[in-house]
């Protein structure tokens, strides 16, 4: 009897009428209430909001509300809300030591995953999986995240870390902490912006990674563990340092040129451009550039803003695509004096408002996540002690190299 494929088997039980796709692109995954994309038309909604309308009107916190809760607040609802955010902003001196014992070359998102993780263990409702539990825990993990990455920030460039001001809002408090002084007004609701921009984005990597967790019945923070890991790959939330590295290795605007000519010659990606599920403008990128000119105006020099027009404008030209969220968040990022390497924790902090929001709604109505594969392998292999292994392997070798031989 010859060896049979897995197609050979199946259809003896009937054909599997499941298509492959290839990284689950347009597989309908689940359902969900909290974001909708409209990537042919370059929309985007948080709870039936459009984001141009938050990004303009709102800020931060209350967005989150919107997030986790399914609807915009009232102000003594908002006012709750947020002093239940200040209340939660203080880490356990015990998580403060652990996270500045890291080594200072630790990766900021290695750092984030096991702060993350640190938290979990100072909670006491960290294996509470009622609702009631789960909110506060995601109140408490929006509050603190900010802390974790500005505290780790300091630690390994030899400063002490700043308690987070109680008078400050999010994004002020994140820049103060990780600064030392006050920021401006302008500089705080830019970062604002960013934070409600990049607050959710429906299945992406990472709000999977943490709704596959929470489907078996795992803890919020194993959840965002998961989330945090995989923001850390370079195909996901890293792509706004690697857009500023790319800016830096240019230089001069008129090196914009040659290097996306050479770029494109030698089909290399750009970095920030195109995107999985906007097939035509990500609505991000368009607020994130005018909020990058804004930003521009206000320095002496605003070359790293004029390459990145540059860049824009000739990649349309010569490739057609769209610049993302990424390309203009890089320059945002790099003007609030935001060190590169933590621009992915930043990130971090914004989405952490759409990940627990996912993982609450996850459980509403919980199913396991457990997709199925293709199998690619061999089936009905015969099995042979491991001493007729060595003997057949030499056998196999000796005619795999007369083979060759004669067909050379």
């Amino acid at each position: 009897m010859g060896v049979e494929t897995e197609t050979e088997l199946r259809g003896k039980e009937g054909k599997d009428k499941s298509a492959l796709a290839k990284g689950l692109e347009q597989v309908v995954a689940g359902q969900s209430s909290i974001c909708l994309i409209v990537g042919d038309k370059g929309k985007l909604y948080y709870r039936g909001y459009p984001i141009e309308a938050l990004a303009e009107k709102s800020f931060y916190e209350e967005v989150s509300y919107l997030l986790l809760k399914g609807a915009l607040p009232t102000v003594s609802d908002l006012d709750g809300f947020k002093r239940e955010l200040v209340s939660a902003r203080t880490l356990a001196p015990e998580v403060l030591r652990l996270l500045r014992s890291l080594p200072r070359g630790s990766h900021p998102m290695a750092a984030l995953r096991t702060g993350i993780s640190l938290l979990s263990h100072f909670d006491r409702e960290s294996e509470d999986n009622s609702h009631e539990a789960n909110l506060r825990k995601a109140v408490r993990l929006i509050a603190k995240t900010p802390v974790l990455v500005a505290a780790f920030e300091r630690s390994r460039r030899g400063l002490e870390p700043i308690e987070p001001e109680s008078a400050l809002d999010l994004a002020a408090n994140f820049l103060y902490m990780i600064r030392g002084e006050r920021p401006d007004p302008v500089e705080t609701r830019v970062l604002d912006q960013y934070l409600i921009l990049l607050a959710e984005h429906s299945f992406n990597a990472s709000t999977f990674a943490a709704r596959v967790a929470t489907s078996t019945l795992s803890d919020m923070y194993s959840a965002i563990v998961a989330a945090v890991g995989t923001l850390k790959g370079d195909l996901h939330g890293s792509a706004n340092s690697r857009t500023m590295e790319m800016l830096f290795g240019i230089a001069e605007p008129e090196n914009v040129q040659p290097y996306i000519d050479e770029a494109i010659a030698k089909k290399r990606k750009i970095m920030g451009f195109g995107h999985r599920v906007y097939k035509g403008p990500d609505p991000r990128a368009e607020v994130l550039h005018h909020m990058a000119r804004d930003l521009a105006v206000k320095r002496p020099d605003r070359k790293w803003f004029d390459i990145s027009e540059e860049i824009e404008k000739l990649v349309w030209e010569r490739k057609k695509l769209h610049c993302n969220v990424d390309f203009y968040s890089a320059y945002v990022l790099y003007s609030l004096g935001v060190p590169i390497d933590i621009f992915t924790t930043i990130f971090a902090i914004s989405r952490m408002s759409g990940w627990t929001g996912h993982v609450l709604e996850q459980l509403e109505d919980n199913r396991l996540i457990r997709p199925t594969a293709e199998y690619t392998g061999e089936v009905d292999l015969e099995y042979r002690p491991i001493t007729e292994r060595r003997r057949r392997s030499l056998f196999r070798f000796l005619v795999d190299a007369i083979k060759k031989f004669f067909s050379d």
